[in-house]
């Protein structure tokens, strides 16, 4: 993007003399070139047609990122026999470029100011192409030329590529040799990419008939799975070409900007400089005609390749969560951590349009948010076994709490029992018992509270200070103000798997000291937590795990939303670890369900596929 270039401001007085005047009209025609507005720039000149041409290509060339144009001496008359124009003030200035990939480059001009007539007062530049650069001719222009070296790709944890330079298929139209536009648009509309092909018929229709018509790129394995319906239709071409795509964790690993060729989002715009090195670059004269280099007037040697971004990513476990989601219809997230050490293993999203949410997302959790609940209870002196009862309904403050389909237990159900059930009126029965600000601070054990710094933008959860009654009973399950992302809750899941928090971490190089938690539970706060989540799946909401590979231990959670039209709706999570396996999950599925129902299947299919 061009930016506004410095000109020096006309000293008090100058306008009045010739050469103030000379000045000034310099001063605003290269004001309007340095704003990227050559057509207003050339107004200023006696050729504003020819100005203009030139103008247009020098920046489209050199597509500075800043345009610096400062006038740098005082205007001297013109010498005719040099071939100025006659009575012209030749007025220095200094033209200095901010190019992608080199930096500043600057050099030093002029440019003649003379009369309109003889008569007239008016004034303005007399155009020539050494205007520009004093070593230009008629016919040539300026060019940037960028050699960029190869990206470097981005890397799961056993050197395999997440990212890297891959084949892709550019596809378009030659209108002139479509002879059945709609096989063209049926086979297009096949391809399930997201093409309108009214829009694109209607772009055919408006070009040259000898002029391609760009449609899409594909991958390559998107191609070849269409490749015979795709070459069967007359006037279709196909051009092979390479370029750094994602593999797996697309949503974290992120895009490039296909017009600039740099890191647009995710990784591959935190890391760009490692990622693309340095390019080198080269301005030339060229020719306008052919484009051929002329001449070198500056050069920038020596660009050096970019460096691989290695992650934690274990490459069969995303491959296996991606897999669990491709099973469902339902938009989600998995997140799989490292209990000992928070290695990120997996962060997978479905639809990959929308977004990072397995690290960013921020949604309130439900009931999986009764561990850390649970957590404070137990570390405030309430015992497993402690009666808190399961009412059907728990009314605050005018608002009616139920359990999910309206269970209810009894005055004697324990902590224990109220944990595996997933009773939500046992806990805010017992609201009581919390401070306003005690889900907080047990939170803080959890790592929720401290800022992580993962190597990549995370949400690292919310959980504020109660205000009021009611505001504290929709805390206590996971509701109200209370937000989470999947890898928030993934790692609640691992600090009860490990007895203390470790922050997660996805590229270790860029993380040297992860954030540790200002507070830790106890060790009978912790016993008590395991043995609650293996019983959720032995005998509790989350009996669907009860035969995956290794010892499941989980909590299931339905959190209710409002869609925006005044009716609820709910997302459905489970989480939890694999004893001995030094493994952490959470699992989220939006827009409906519940989370044994809905999310547990899913974690089985994730639970399962990367251990098969």
């Amino acid at each position: 993007m061009l930016a506004i270039g410095a000109v020096l401001l006309l000293r008090d007085g100058d306008s009045d003399s010739p050469e103030g005047a000379a000045r000034a009209e310099a001063e605003r025609f290269l004001g309007a070139w340095a704003d990227g507005d050559p057509e207003a720039a050339a107004a200023f000149t006696d050729d504003p047609e020819a100005a203009a041409s030139l103008l247009e290509s020098v920046q489209r060339n050199l597509g500075a990122e800043e345009t610096a144009l400062t006038v740098s001496g005082e205007p001297a008359r013109g010498d005719m026999s040099a071939g100025a124009p006659e009575a012209s003030y030749a007025v220095p200035f200094t033209a200095a470029f901010t190019l992608p990939g080199l930096g500043e480059w600057s050099y030093e001009s002029s440019l003649y100011v003379a009369r309109d007539s003889p008569e007239d007062e008016g004034w303005h530049v007399h155009w020539e192409s050494p205007l520009v650069h004093p070593e230009l001719v008629d016919g040539q222009t300026l060019v940037l030329s960028t050699d960029r070296p190869e990206r470097a790709p981005i890397l799961a944890a056993d050197g395999s590529q997440l990212a890297g330079p891959s084949a892709v298929w550019d596809l378009s139209i030659w209108p002139a040799r479509l002879t059945d536009p709609d096989a063209a648009w049926e086979a297009l509309d096949g391809l399930d990419v997201g093409l309108d092909t009214d829009a694109l018929a209607d772009r055919v229709a408006d070009s040259d008939p000898d002029q391609a018509v760009s449609v899409v790129s594909l991958r390559d394995q998107v191609f070849r799975e269409h490749e015979d319906e795709l070459r069967a239709v007359e006037g279709l071409q196909f051009a092979e070409d390479t370029r750094p795509l994602a593999h797996l964790a697309r949503t974290v690993v992120g895009g490039i900007d296909p017009a600039t060729g740099t890191g647009s989002s995710g990784l591959q715009g935190r890391y760009e400089e490692q990622l693309a090195g340095t390019a080198s670059a080269t301005v030339v004269i060229a020719d306008r005609e052919s484009g051929d280099a002329v001449e070198v007037l500056y050069e920038q040697e020596g660009g050096e390749p970019g460096t691989p971004v290695q992650t934690t990513i274990d490459a069969g476990m995303q491959r296996a969560a991606e897999a669990a989601l491709e099973g469902t219809d339902q938009a989600g997230s998995i997140v799989a951590v490292r209990p000992s050490t928070g290695e990120v293993l997996a962060a997978a999203d479905s639809p990959l349009d929308g977004g990072d949410r397995s690290l960013s997302g921020q949604l309130a959790p439900g009931s999986t948010f009764k561990v850390i609940t649970t957590a404070a209870l137990l570390e405030s002196g309430t015992a497993p076994g402690e009666a808190i009862g399961c009412p059907k309904y728990e009314t605050v403050e005018g608002y009616r709490f139920q359990n999910q389909n309206e269970f209810e237990l009894g005055p004697d159900t324990t902590l224990h029992e109220a944990f595996t059930a997933s009773c939500n009126t046992a806990y805010i029965g017992n609201r009581d018992r919390f401070d306003n600000d005690t889900l907080r601070l047990t939170a803080e054990a959890f790592g929720i509270g401290v800022e992580w710094d993962l190597g990549a933008g995370s949400f690292d959860g919310s959980v504020p200070d109660a205000e009021g009654a009611s505001d504290l009973a929709a805390s206590l399950i996971g509701q109200g103000r209370v937000q989470a992302s999947p890898l928030v809750m993934a790692s609640v899941a691992a600090t009860v798997a490990e007895g203390t928090f470790h922050q997660p971490v996805l590229v270790p190089e860029a993380v040297p000291d992860p954030a540790a938690a200002p507070r830790e539970l106890s060790a009978e706060t912790v016993d008590a937590l395991r043995t609650m989540m293996r019983d959720t799946v032995t005998q509790g909401t989350a009996t669907v795990l009860a035969d995956v590979p290794g010892v499941a231990h989980a909590k299931t959670g339905t959190a209710e939303f409002d869609t925006g039209d005044g009716e609820l709706s709910t997302n459905a999570w489970l989480i939890g670890y694999l004893g001995e396996a030094d493994l952490a999950f959470a699992v989220l599925l939006l827009d409906g369900g519940s989370g044994g129902a809905t999310a547990g299947p899913i974690a089985v299919d994730f639970l399962t596929g990367f251990q098969e």
